[in-house]
C-alpha cells in the first residue's frame, strides 16, 4: 500500500519550473521534494507528498488533521519526538 503524507514547504529552489525543488517539513523531519506538479505552491503552504513529489496544495487545517491521525496509528514507542 502506498501512502501520501502532508508537509509544510520551508524553502524553494526556483532553478527550473519543471524541476522546481523545495524543502518540506513533515512534523520535524525535512526532505527535499519535487514541486513541479504544484507551480502555485509557495513557502508556508502545505502539500501532499508521495514518493518525493508534491501532488497538490492543501489547506493547513486538513494537513494537520491528517498528520495527527497518522500519528495515532503509530505504537507509543514509535512516536516521533516533538
Amino acid at each position: 500500500m502506498c501512502l501520501a503524507v502532508p508537509g509544510k514547504i520551508t524553502s524553494i529552489s526556483e532553478a527550473d519550473p519543471l524541476f522546481r525543488m523545495g524543502t518540506v517539513d513533515f512534523g520535524g523531519v525535512c526532505r527535499d521534494v519535487n514541486l513541479g506538479c504544484v507551480p502555485e505552491a509557495g513557502i508556508g503552504d502545505y502539500v501532499i507528498v508521495h514518493v518525493g513529489i508534491a501532488l497538490s496544495v492543501m489547506h493547513e487545517n486538513e494537513a494537520l488533521a491528517i498528520r495527527d491521525d497518522l500519528r495515532k496509528l503509530l505504537p507509543a514507542e514509535q512516536e516521533p519526538s516533538p
